[in-house]
């Protein structure tokens, strides 16, 4: 449950004048009023030296910063003086929030939204209420800056030229699992966000389902204790009971290994049956988990219906000759 941080009152923002200024290098610099708006700005991910010029001046210009946790946003603007009121939007007030904060831009407001950190609307509930002020008609103004994913996927040394984006994959594992056996079809570097409390048993799935694939694990990223760890999956799972579990991590696999074509079910059928005809169930599934790109459970599976319907059909065979 998110802390109730501060007051939500919905005054016209006029009525709450503050001094719109910031505090860099030992200087006090003037901030030139925001107009009327929505600002998506990017805030650090851990190092408060990483936020932009233009997202101080906005920071500070703006009527108003709606954020995930005001206690978390305040150490920034507090750390660079600026004065503008702080009020709470995450994903238990977002369907209250949402009205007063279009009321405030009715009236000429200007408002910034936060992430705790960085960028806005990269899993949290922002996307509504950039949708609901778009259709309203107010202009909307992205601030870029840090981003975890982005930051990750820059240090994972794994292909970047197509990735995909998970965030938080399911806490139990049998639907973990799941999940992971379909993200195992793209043909797509994976960026997953993961709690310490769920790192180890996600790295052990991760092993099981994607085999032999290299993977980055990226933990307090920017911060004092930041740890970067490349390596096999299997190896990086081996491993961790060694890991530092506290922190935030994320996550960097690296697609099926270039060659092994992503197969169709039914072209996987057609290569176990042949194989099937000639070699074991397990040099069988070997040679096609090598060739598919598909997880060895899911082949394995596969591979053990087809030798049962075989072996039916040859029992009816038997059957039929006496």
């Amino acid at each position: 449950m998110r802390p109730k941080a501060v007051s939500t009152n919905t005054r016209d923002a006029s009525e709450q004048p503050h001094t719109r200024s910031y505090a860099l290098g030992g200087e006090k610099l003037t901030a030139p009023k925001a107009r009327c708006g929505l600002f998506l700005v990017a805030t650090p991910i851990g190092n408060l030296g990483d936020i932009t010029l233009r997202a101080l001046e906005t920071l500070a210009g703006v009527d108003i910063i709606a954020c995930e946790d005001t206690r978390i946003t305040r150490r920034l603007t507090e750390r660079y003086g600026i004065t503008a009121r702080l009020t709470p939007y995450h994903e238990h007030n977002a369907a209250e929030m949402r009205p007063k904060i279009l009321a405030q831009l009715a009236k000429g407001g200007s408002i910034a939204l936060v992430c705790d950190a960085g960028t806005p609307l990269i899993s949290d509930p922002g996307f509504k209420l950039v949708r609901e002020v778009c259709a309203a008609g107010f202009h909307v103004t992205a601030l870029p800056g840090p981003s975890s994913v982005l930051a990750a996927l820059s240090v994972a040394a794994l292909p970047t030229d197509r990735f995909f984006f998970e965030g938080f994959l399911p806490p139990k594992q049998t639907a973990r699992r799941a999940r992971l056996t379909e993200l195992s079809r793209l043909d797509a570097t994976l960026v997953l966000f993961e709690s310490g409390s769920r790192v180890q048993d996600t790295l052990a799935d991760l092993a099981t389902i994607m085999g032999p694939r290299d993977a980055a694990i990226c933990r307090e990223m920017t911060k004092l204790h930041e740890e970067i760890s490349r390596g096999a999956l299997s190896e990086l799972a081996q491993s961790a009971d060694q890991l530092e579990t506290r922190g935030e991590f994320v996550l960097v696999i690296a697609p099926a290994a270039e060659g092994s074509e992503i197969m169709t079910t039914e072209k996987i059928d057609d290569l176990l049956r042949d194989r099937l005809a000639r070699d074991s169930v397990k040099d069988a599934v070997a040679h096609a988990v090598e060739v598919s790109g598909r997880p060895r459970r899911e082949i394995y599976a596969r591979a053990l219906e087809l030798s049962k319907r075989n072996d039916k059909a040859n029992e009816k065979r038997t059957h039929g000759k006496t």
